[in-house]
C-alpha cells in the first residue's frame, strides 16, 4: 500500500532524507520515530505529495505520487501536527466541503459524520466557527474530516498533539479498528509509548536514514536492550561508538514476524 523507493530530499547542501526505502503492507499500523530534524516530516511530505523528492519515488496503492496525484489523493488522508482548516467555516460546513471534494453523496456524508462526530465529542461545536475552537478541538475536526471518505491509507504526523487523554484513547481505538478493516496507518510520533502500544512495526529515522526497522521486540534485540522501547531508541540514535555499534546490528539477521497481509 505504501512504497518508498530510494527517496532522497536535498535542501541546498543539506540532505534531509537520504536514500530511504520502505514498504508498508495493507492493514499494517506502521509508526516512524526519530529525533528532531531526523527527516520524518520531510519523508511524510514527499509521501503525500506536498514536496517533490530530489531522487526516488513514493507510491500509494500502486500509484506514483508525482505521476498520478489525483489517484493518490482519492485513496489517501493526511493529518499534520498543525492542520490547516478554513477558519470561517463551522465544523459541519467543513465536513460537507470535504465530502464534496471526494465526491461523496449527501447520504454517505450524513452516515459517516453521524458515526464519527459523537466518538470525538464534537456535537457542541458543530455550529461554531473553526477559528473559535481550541487546538485540540480543531485536531479532532481534522481527524473526522480525514476519515470521512474511508481512505485506504491514513498518514498522521504527531496526531496526539493537543488531544486530552480521553480523545487520545478514542483516536487509538479508532485507528486500531480501521487497520482491522484493512486501512494502512503511517504515523509519526515522539511518543514512544504510542508506537510501542499500537504499531505492528516501527521504523527509526536518524540523520535522514532509516536506521532500524522491526517490531518493538526486534528493536530491543538490535539495540542490545532488554528494557522499554525508549531505551532501545536512545541507544540506536546515540551519536557515539555505542550507537554506531548498535546500528551495525541491522546487517545481521534478526527473526521478523510477517507484516499483516504479507502471508499466504
Amino acid at each position: 500500500m505504501i512504497e518508498l523507493d530510494n527517496l532522497v530530499k536535498r535542501f541546498g547542501t543539506l540532505t534531509a532524507v537520504n536514500h530511504l526505502s520502505l514498504t508498508v503492507k495493507r492493514g499494517e499500523f506502521f509508526a516512524v520515530l526519530g529525533p528532531n530534524a531526523a527527516g520524518k516530516t520531510t519523508t511524510i511530505k514527499m509521501l503525500v505529495g506536498l514536496i517533490r523528492p530530489s531522487e526516488g519515488h513514493a507510491r500509494i496503492c500502486g500509484w506514483d505520487v508525482e505521476q498520478h496525484p489525483l489517484e493518490v489523493r482519492r485513496r489517501l488522508a493526511y493529518v499534520p501536527d498543525f492542520p490547516f482548516l478554513y477558519d470561517k467555516l463551522t465544523p459541519m460546513e467543513f465536513f460537507r466541503f470535504t465530502g464534496q471534494l471526494f465526491g461523496m453523496t449527501d447520504e454517505l456524508m450524513d452516515k459517516r459524520t453521524s458515526e464519527l462526530i459523537p466518538r470525538f465529542s464534537l456535537q457542541p461545536y458543530l455550529n461554531e466557527t473553526i477559528e473559535s475552537l481550541s487546538h485540540g478541538t480543531r485536531q479532532r475536526v481534522a481527524i473526522v474530516s480525514a476519515l470521512m471518505h474511508a481512505p485506504e491509507v491514513f498518514v498522521l504526523d504527531e496526531p496526539m498533539v493537543g488531544l486530552d487523554p480521553h480523545h487520545a484513547r478514542v483516536l487509538k481505538d479508532v485507528l486500531k479498528e480501521q487497520t482491522q478493516q484493512g486501512m494502512t496507518i503511517f504515523l509519526s510520533t515522539h511518543q514512544l509509548s504510542v508506537a510501542e502500544e499500537m504499531a505492528d512495526r516501527i521504523g527509526i529515522i536518524h540523520n535522514g536514514r532509516l536506521i532500524a526497522l522491526g517490531t518493538a521486540e526486534e528493536l530491543r534485540v538490535m539495540s542490545g536492550s532488554g528494557g522499554a522501547l525508549e531505551e532501545a531508541f536512545l541507544i540506536l540514535t546515540r551519536e557515539d561508538d555505542e550507537g554506531e555499534m548498535a546500528r551495525r546490528q541491522l546487517h545481521q539477521e534478526v527473526p521478523r514476524k510477517p507484516a499483516p497481509g504479507s502471508g499466504p
